[in-house]
């Protein structure tokens, strides 16, 4: 075995061991649970009633409470919500609404089935409970109501909580309840995509438009509880429901759903099944959490986006996340359940993935009251925008000047402060300029043979020269004047005949003496 593979798998012994060592006893098991919505009987489990948290599944929970308040006559689908600053600041995903911000029930819960806004569902819970926490209190009180046994809930979008965990049990009976007592909103669970605008969002589960019968319902991640989905499908009028839990990624998450939805229309109910409410209740005390194996600070944050997530490269995860993950799934189904291989083995679904989805069919969601308000709303807060940003733009630019003039000022008393002495150098530049355009030529000052004469020695009884002059070097300047009074001696020479030749070279010579000296 090479090094890099032994580092690899050592690095993969280590991640599984810290995400085993979070769980209070022994090993973790990701919660998975298929149901029979009709009887109520399990077809498949296991870690079915483990705590778990639930991240954006918890919207399941606010429709339930919302479309009860609706039964009861207590508000409309058509009772307008308002968007406070709260719920503005929550977190993506979102819509972005500005505060102030009103639309229907009947859009808002749209909105959160689809796009899994947090702040529309922040604003949900503090319009129909009075605050987060009065909403909290009915969201318990109902759950316990229709049979919920280990849920607690804290807040009505499913952002991290660490007081907020559910079952895959409790999410099997919230999913059949939605289903049995509202049956009028049953098309609110499988909406493909939304239209807000001109934009389009397509619903985060990954099963839609791809596994055929799929028809709901939730889809939910945060790093602490890995990638969770509560998923219906129906064929040949048979209803399943099934809930994992704890996936690595969206892909992995919506194949094993895959798998356990083809398992779960394989296989019949018998008497002998057990029933949601008989399954046994879970040794573990809390959640497991998952954050250092889901949330690797070395890799990209994994994103719950449905059909981009579907479509990532199956090779992605590598080796080290396919042997983590089989740690993770350390107690698998009996062997006499096909199910196991297909669903717990993660390198089997390397090279897999799942068929193209279906062409969109969004619906049309607006703010206000109708489509013609929104319409207006909509254009009025786009006019707000481009306002506000003209207005961050032009004081970007205005402090931009600002700079510029004070680094102008600093640089001018920088020069002030020097005093005047810097000015006549400065001054010297002009001069010179204008000495070249006159054709004078600068003198260079490590040129002592072309100094001025003013700055040259002056022998004594010698002629002043004048200021621009220049003087010659010296030994040419001794040499002329005795060369014109030999020519003027000449004539002289010739007259007197008797001396010999001799004589004129001994002249010479004198000359040349004398002219040395």
């Amino acid at each position: 075995m090479s090094n890099g593979l032994l580092r690899r798998l050592a690095a993969c012994l280590a991640m599984a061991a810290s995400v085993l060592a979070a769980a209070p006893a022994g090993a973790v098991t990701s919660p998975i649970l298929v149901v029979e919505v009709d009887s109520g009987k399990v077809i498949y489990g296991q870690a079915a009633t483990d705590p778990w948290f639930p991240a954006s599944i918890t919207k399941l929970m606010t429709t339930y409470v919302a479309l009860d308040l609706v039964r009861q006559g207590r508000l409309s689908l058509d009772s307008l919500i308002t968007i406070s600053a709260a719920a503005a600041a929550e977190p993506p995903s979102k819509m972005g609404f500005r505060p102030g911000t009103k639309l229907t029930l009947d859009n808002a819960l749209k909105i959160i089935m689809v796009k899994s806004a947090n702040d529309v569902a922040w604003a949900i819970g503090e319009n129909l409970g009075g605050s987060i926490e009065g909403f909290a209190q009915m969201m318990n009180e109902t759950a316990q109501r229709i049979g919920m046994r280990e849920s607690r809930w804290t807040n009505p979008n499913g952002l991290p909580d660490a007081r907020q965990w559910t079952t895959a049990r409790d999410m099997a009976i919230l999913g059949r309840a939605l289903i049995r007592d509202f049956p009028e909103s049953r098309a609110l669970f499988s909406i493909s995509a939304i239209q807000f605008g001109r934009s389009v969002m397509a619903n985060h589960n990954g099963l839609l438009g791809r596994y055929a019968g799929a028809d709901g319902m939730k889809t939910g991640f945060i790093c602490s509880g890995g990638f969770n989905v509560v998923a219906s499908a129906t064929r040949n009028g048979r209803r399943i429901i099934t809930v994992v839990m704890g996936q690595p990624s969206a892909r992995e998450r919506d194949l094993k759903a895959f798998d356990l939805f083809d398992y779960g229309f394989s296989q019949s109910a018998g008497w002998t099944a057990q029933t949601l409410d008989a399954l046994p209740t879970s040794n573990l005390g809390e959640p497991p959490d998952l954050r250092p194996y889901i949330c690797d600070k070395r890799k990209a944050l994994p994103v719950d986006e449905g059909q981009g997530a579907i479509t990532a490269s199956a090779g992605a995860a590598g080796a080290s996340a396919d042997n983590a993950n089989a740690q993770l799934m350390a107690a698998a189904a009996p062997p006499s359940a096909a199910l196991a291989f297909a669903t717990m083995n993660s390198a089997a679904l390397r090279n897999r993935a799942l068929p193209p989805r279906a062409p969109l069919q969004p619906i049309l969601v607006w703010i206000g009251r109708d489509p013609a308000e929104g319409a207006i709303a909509l254009n009025e807060q786009e006019e707000a925008e481009k306002a506000e940003k003209a207005a961050k733009l032009a004081e970007a630019r205005k402090a931009k000047l600002e700079a510029i003039a004070a680094k102008r000022e600093a640089a001018q008393a920088a020069r002030q402060a020097k005093g005047p002495a810097a000015a006549p150098a400065k001054a010297a530049k002009p001069e010179a300029k204008k000495a070249l355009a006159r054709g004078k030529g600068g003198v260079p000052a490590t040129a002592s043979a072309f100094a001025p004469a003013e700055s040259t020695p002056v022998m004594e009884g010698a002629p002043k020269l004048k200021v621009d002059t220049v003087r010659k070097p010296a030994a040419k300047a001794a040499v002329k004047p005795q060369a014109k009074p030999e020519a003027k001696a000449k004539p002289a020479a010739k007259a007197s005949s008797a001396k010999p030749a001799t004589a004129g070279k001994s002249t010479r010579s004198a000359s040349k003496t004398q002219a040395d000296d």
